[in-house]
């Protein structure tokens, strides 16, 4: 998806752009430009400075140096709407709507179509957002709130928004992070026709496939500081990574696609967690697990087909028909959190903006934040131990923060993933579930979560791995159950576990196995 004609002119231009918070310099003399109808990549390790000059293109920030300039005018953008009002969209990572409102109040939300006497046209509408979600190969019922659709689905409703506000600029964060293959084509698509429109597009992923399928430049920030623009065609694959950790490309040539370790986990003994007959109408049924102390367990299957539910129904997040969940041979009471915790088994979600991290809170806080029982006697909380949890945590999963009391919104989304791990790992759990662990995080971020949770297993720790990047789950698990449409279709070990024998257990089998197979079989070792 390349334009073979050079831009003809700049649509955006950032000239110097510096920014300071708290006495950490975010970004440093950074210089970008844009190309009408251009695809821009923006890249960089978590902290690198990508999301703080979005904020500075799209109003959220002031710089403190440097200027702002769309179509060769300066700007300054004191708020988000100002730049939208001048074309520029952004899409974000964690889609940023209003939940109870239907698809199509999000797309019209405050340009709502009006009747003669100054209502809102409901009608009109609903049936404008449809025509919209069909003239870009959206399927969305527009009529549903939000909050009813897939991660997937809102993200397709935050494109529409967005490019329906007549934007010069789309810019978009990490926007196939909640898609399935179908809704990644179907973007691609999308900034296809957006470009063939003269719409500029700056694109910021950490998948590399998408980047040089989608894009056509890039910019590399690393500390703050533009480190390369040019041609992304002439630009290897690997010297772009090596780019982004400021390391050299012969370095690099000896990485593998994860940092999960070649050697199998030692599992030892019975199961330390045990799920059986795991059923929630239209979401799993008869779900079947077990996991082992020391052992990943990888949950493989596409988008919708139940992985992320039955992390919340072993995590007690999520109520059930019926079913259970044991722990070391002791049933844990059903569809209770604060029970599962106690047993021993926590859930780092997929959404850590709206279901783990709190954004106000400081890193320390967010960190002891489950553990402040542990850490109190008498009803009074020790400072002290709190301090000596956090340093621990921090030094040991290498959280980049200017101090424990800064927020924690402020931190990288890589350094928010430790934080949340963190604060679990503080608990001394005996079972980790993990949904989507390195979702929207650098390579560098990525490589130290994948080396903490081999770490982890090595330790003892029984985990339960849920990703989207077939390579993680493949590379990381030792075990893995199948799922297709909510129940377990088939389960592989050892070498079995590759990307051919998983796509032809979804594709060939239509039918769950008997209940409780998969777990006799894993029982079985």
């Amino acid at each position: 998806m390349t334009n073979d004609a050079r831009p003809p002119g700049p649509v955006l231009q950032a000239r110097g752009i510096s920014k300071v918070f708290g006495g950490v310099r975010a970004l440093s003399e950074v210089d970008f430009t844009l190309g009408e109808g251009e695809a821009h990549a923006l890249v960089g390790e978590n902290g690198a400075g990508k999301s703080t000059l979005i904020k500075v293109l799209t109003g959220v920030h002031r710089p403190d140096a440097g200027e702002v300039l769309l179509s060769g005018e300066p700007r300054t953008f004191t708020r988000p709407l100002e730049a939208q009002r001048a074309g520029i969209s952004t899409i974000y990572q964690e889609v940023n709507l209003i939940p109870l409102m239907s698809a199509a109040q999000n797309v019209y939300l405050g340009r709502e179509p009006r009747t003669a006497l100054g209502l809102v046209d409901t009608r009109a509408m609903e049936r404008q957002a449809a025509a919209l979600m069909d003239s870009y190969g959206i399927e969305v019922d527009v009529r549903r709130p939000l909050r009813t659709l897939g991660l997937g689905a809102q993200q397709m409703v935050a494109l529409a928004r967005a490019v329906s506000i007549d934007a010069r600029v789309v810019i978009m964060d990490e926007p196939t992070s909640s898609l399935e293959p179908r809704e990644v084509r179907t973007l691609f698509d999308v900034i296809g026709r957006l470009r063939a429109q003269g719409i500029a597009i700056v694109y910021v992923s950490h998948r590399m496939d998408e980047l040089y399928e989608v894009c056509e430049r890039v910019s590399v920030l690393r500390d703050g500081r533009l480190v390369h623009t040019g041609d992304l065609a002439d630009l290897p694959r690997l010297e772009l990574v090596a780019m982004m950790l400021g390391r050299s490309a012969s370095e690099m040539a000896g990485s593998g696609v994860t940092e999960f370790g070649d050697q199998e986990h030692t599992q030892a003994g019975e199961p330390v967690l045990v799920a059986e007959h795991l059923t929630r109408k239209h979401e799993i049924e008869d779900v079947a697990l077990s996991v082992r102390p020391g052992e990943v367990l990888g949950l493989g299957g596409l988008l919708g087909a139940g992985r992320s539910e039955t992390l919340k129904a072993v995590a007690g997040a999520m109520p059930l028909d019926r079913g259970h969940v044991s722990l070391d041979g002791k049933r844990v009471r059903s569809g209770s959190v604060p029970a599962a915790i106690r047993a021993g088994v926590v859930l780092l979600p997929e959404d850590r903006k709206a279901e783990g991290i709190i954004p106000n809170l400081s890193v320390r806080e967010n960190i002891v934040l489950a553990a402040l029982p542990r850490l109190s006697r008498l009803g009074f909380t020790s400072r002290r131990r709190q301090d000596a949890v956090v340093r621990t945590m921090m030094d040991r999963l290498h959280i980049k923060a200017s101090s424990p009391e800064q927020p924690v919104s402020e931190l990288s989304g890589g350094n928010q993933q430790k934080v949340m791990i963190a604060r679990w790992l503080a608990m001394s759990p005996r079972v980790l579930l993990l949904d989507e662990p390195t979702r929207g995080i650098d390579v560098g971020a990525k490589a130290e979560v994948q080396s903490l949770v081999d770490e982890l297993a090595r330790e003892g720790l029984g985990i339960v791995l849920v990703s989207s990047e077939l390579e993680e789950v493949i590379e990381g698990a030792d075990r893995m159950v199948v799922l297709k449409d909510g129940a377990v279709v088939a389960e592989l070990t050892g070498e079995d576990i590759t990307e051919d024998r998983l796509m032809a257990a979804l594709s060939t089998q239509t039918t769950a196995p008997e209940p409780g197979a998969a777990l006799e079989e894993a029982s079985r070792g």
